[in-house]
């Protein structure tokens, strides 16, 4: 729904403006909406929403935690900084079923068991909370996101009434494992996350944390109660299956996949690595593009950590083999004469690979696997460099 439709509908439904102020009848239901994963990677973690549907007054819309302004001013510099606003809007419940539909994304319905007293909570927070002057938030991957609003907005009304239980939980996982649930791992996305996300979220998720996923949201609701007169209530009192979604053909290629190319390139240095050994010399143009390419991940993933506002960012690890200071001896490794300190510095990073394999190892944080063979082939290429710069004066 464009900008200006979405205008429209607030100036032309006067029953929608009534029943933000208004009274909800006995026949209303508000309702949990889940949607399953789509194909892009910014779906493939699915969805929720609030329903609310009240047949006697006509009013059938869904609450959308999710959205965002495309016509932001700086857009893509807020989003990379983490300070992008996303916002409430509310939608006929329609539309915003249909656009899931021609997703082929399944979309379940959870109807709440709440009394007509907490039914009028929820949508008269809902209704203010989507006002101009509310809707915005300031959005985290994992603490404030579509799903957590959910949560949130469930628990403001029951308060203590309300009881998640997580015996059905698998238990023990980090967020990084709940976040890899959802992914293929040997796809460019799930290395991307792996390596852009730093050790903060290799901590172990408490079960309510789990709900930051939609599916969490989901299960959390089939198994919760609601205390009421010494007795528990479900808090879900119906579950329907509004949309079932077609089986999708897999689309993955292990060719164009990472483990594969990165695989290619591993192998690639690794023999230019022996055939600089045989003949007792050294590809300097080959040190050069390592040391660019890592500098400059490196460089990418220090800004990730410290010039935004990305929570999960953090403490990363990886740049214990994309070292940022790489950029800045690219032209020294180049030379055919090296410096001294050149040997230095290869000793350093042979140094952080090690500390990375402790780390890896520790569980301090989980790098990506398909990492491995381009780790292996960097390690193997400095042992190499440092061996050869013993010697500044020797044969390059």
């Amino acid at each position: 729904m464009t900008k200006k439709i979405f205008l429209l509908f607030f100036l032309l439904s006067g029953f929608i403006s009534h029943a933000q102020f208004g009274s909800l009848s006995p026949a209303s239901e508000i309702s949990i909406i889940t949607i399953g994963p789509g194909t892009e990677l910014y779906d493939k973690f699915g969805h929720s929403a609030f329903r609310i549907k009240d047949s006697l007054s006509g009013v059938d819309v869904a609450f959308n935690y999710g959205v965002y302004d495309f016509e932001t001013p700086n857009f893509y510099t807020k989003f990379a900084q983490g300070k992008l606003l996303y916002e409430l809007r509310v939608d006929y419940f329609n539309s915003f079923f249909q656009q899931y539909v021609s997703e082929n994304r399944w979309v379940k319905e959870q109807v709440l068991n709440l009394t007509p007293t907490e039914k009028q909570e929820i949508s008269d927070f809902l209704w203010n909370n989507a006002l101009p002057e509310n809707k915005k938030y300031k959005y985290d991957f994992f603490f404030d996101n579509c799903a957590t609003k959910i949560r949130d907005v469930v628990q403001r009304v029951l308060g203590n009434k309300l009881e998640y239980t997580d015996d059905y939980l698998p238990k023990n996982l980090t967020f990084r494992d709940l976040i890899q649930q959802n992914l293929n791992a040997n796809t460019w996305g799930s290395m991307g996350i792996d390596i852009a996300l730093g050790a903060v979220i290799d901590r172990k998720a408490k079960p309510i944390e789990y709900q930051f996923l939609p599916n969490y949201i989901y299960e959390g609701a089939a198994h919760a109660f609601i205390h009421r007169d010494n007795t528990n209530e479900p808090l879900v009192k119906a579950t329907k299956v509004l949309f079932k979604s077609n089986p999708m053909p897999s689309q993955s290629n292990f060719l164009s996949s990472p483990l594969f190319i990165l695989g290619i390139i591993a192998l690639l240095i690794i023999y230019i690595t022996f055939k600089d050994y045989l003949k007792k010399v050294r590809s300097r143009y080959l040190d050069g593009i390592i040391f660019l390419f890592t500098g400059l991940i490196g460089v990418f993933l220090l800004l990730l950590w410290f010039a935004t506002d990305h929570t999960a960012t953090a403490n990363n690890y990886n740049l214990l083999w994309a070292f940022p200071i790489s950029i800045g001896v690219t032209v020294a490794v180049v030379r055919k004469i090296s410096s001294p300190l050149l040997k230095r510095y290869v000793f350093l990073l042979l140094l952080l690979l090690a500390l990375l394999a402790i780390h890896w190892i520790s569980g301090v944080q989980i790098f990506a696997i398909a990492l491995l063979p381009l780790l292996i082939a960097l390690a193997v290429r400095y042992i190499y460099l440092f061996s050869i710069l013993k010697n500044p004066h020797s044969p390059k």
